[in-house]
């Protein structure tokens, strides 16, 4: 895109496979090494941080980015690639500007120190979701983002009919039995946290606000069948310490660690919270019920990993999969590691069953080094214990896999697991097909994509 500078970075949110991309490319007929399965027809996406213009580059955070979708539309054997720029309003008026308006996380200390609340754009970076028969881009704490599809075309921000009167989540939950998506907000000011459940139809039918203490950053919730599930955990912000140079939100072990379950249409009066030892999850897998247990399974870390964390190991900051059963009768929680071997993040279950037992659960595997790397899939077996291992093998790097079921499918995991890779090296990018019931065995298919497709946050299957 002629308008936009593209300078050197140092910053290493910046470099490598963080490095902006600018181009909005639309490319057909994909070279692909392998076969593209044809009893798969739909777009796999991915969303992420991509900016423009760069605000402050040594002090820019990873969230800052204007959000860039990536899409793969595979059909009939064949797939096509194109990226796209989400089009925000905040990016439309800096890109008339001509240089950047909104400032960065790491910058707002500065506006607070003089008094001032600067502006906030919503960049719809984070994730995505469908709902209603609609797709939506969301950010945290934003407003979703319509998008259209297959050409990836930003058609506006989306209120739910007014219905909705909060922030929104990146990370809302649809029960794809009842049609419901529940969500929620946060805030830095009370109320601390809105709870809303939105019906079939695309309104909501409930909405209140949830007690808490203290302004907390809370990425994920979780649902089951009758209840939903939010962490109330150490990732707090802290007003004095930002506006004298600090972080943003800051580790607070005076919070306290608990998990709080509501019936779905509840509120702080049916509320039940549970108290778990010391840590942080950013990603949920998924929960169920299970008699008068709640189960539920997240990746968890000793330590938030976004806070100021100068002197502590990359591994205290890095997930694993974890269980707690939370009895609803007799307040008793159980916690035990799923996995003590990996670390990983981005877990994902075949979404169909999102609130209700899943076996199988898929999750990217972390390089431990300086700036942690996805160098594998890992498929967990909730039945046998069995982790299986998919490898990329040298200088490969993926993010958040999806799973992405066979028309007519006749099993959980009777499907495929789809994810993009950087291959160092070459730096290029390839979108890889994984049988999932071959997870350790070669990608059926291995899409060329015709331009680097930047590191990003969350993808997402959508069927034809």
């Amino acid at each position: 895109m002629s308008e936009a500078i593209v300078p050197e970075f140092s910053n290493p949110h910046l470099t490598g496979n963080n490095r902006p991309v600018y181009e909005e490319v639309t490319a057909e007929n994909l070279e692909v090494i392998g076969n593209i399965p044809d009893d798969i027809s739909g777009n796999f996406l991915r969303t992420g941080p991509n900016p423009f213009y760069v605000p402050d580059e040594p002090r820019y955070h990873l969230f800052d980015g204007d959000g860039m979708l990536h899409g793969v539309h595979i059909t009939d054997g064949k797939a096509t690639y194109r990226n796209r720029f989400v089009d925000s309003a905040g990016l439309r008026e800096e890109r008339a500007a001509g240089h950047w308006i909104y400032p960065g996380l790491n910058m707002l200390g500065d506006y607070l120190a003089k008094g001032e609340m600067p502006g906030v754009k919503n960049t719809g970076n984070t994730a995505m979701v469908v709902h209603n028969g609609q797709f939506f881009t969301m950010m945290e704490g934003g407003t979703p983002y319509r998008v259209s599809l297959p050409d990836l075309t930003t058609e506006g921000e989306h209120t739910f009919d007014d219905t909705v009167t909060h922030n929104f989540t990146a990370h809302p939950k649809v029960d794809v039995r009842s049609g419901e998506m529940m969500t929620f907000g946060y805030g830095v000011t009370p109320p601390f946290l809105m709870y809303s459940v939105i019906g079939k139809d695309g309104r909501a039918t409930h909405q209140t606000e949830i007690s808490i203490p203290k302004p907390i950053m809370m990425h994920d919730c979780a649902i089951t069948e009758n209840y939903t599930i939010f962490p109330d955990l150490p990732l707090v912000f802290d007003f004095e310490r930002m506006m004298s140079g600090g972080g943003f939100v800051n580790w607070d072990p005076d919070n306290g660690c608990r998990i709080g379950i509501v019936p779905r249409n509840g509120d702080d009066s049916s509320i039940r919270w549970f108290e778990i030892e010391e840590s942080f999850l950013f990603h949920v897998a998924n929960a169920w019920e299970e008699g008068d247990e709640v189960v539920f399974q997240a990746c968890r870390s000793n330590r938030g990993g976004i806070e100021s964390t100068d002197g502590v190991d990359v591994r205290e900051q890095l997930g694993q999969l974890h269980e707690w059963r939370f009895n609803l009768q007799t307040g008793e929680v159980a916690s035990r590691a799923i996995d003590r071997e990996y670390h990983c993040d981005f877990p994902r279950i075949n979404d169909n069953l999102v609130g209700y037992k899943n076996r199988y659960t898929y999750a990217a595997r972390f390089r431990i080094q300086d700036m942690p790397v996805f160098d594998g899939e890992m498929k967990y077996d909730n039945e046998t214990g069995e982790i299986e291992v998919h490898e990329f093998g040298p200088n490969c790097e993926s993010g958040e896999a999806v799973f992405a079921p066979r028309i007519n499918a006749t099993a959980e995991d009777d499907g495929y697991v789809i994810c993009f890779v950087y291959n160092k090296a070459e730096q290029s990018s390839e979108c890889h097909i994984i049988d999932a019931q071959r997870f350790a065995e070669a990608p059926v298919a291995r899409i060329k994509i015709p331009q680097r497709v930047p590191h990003g946050f969350h993808a997402a299957w959508i069927a034809d």
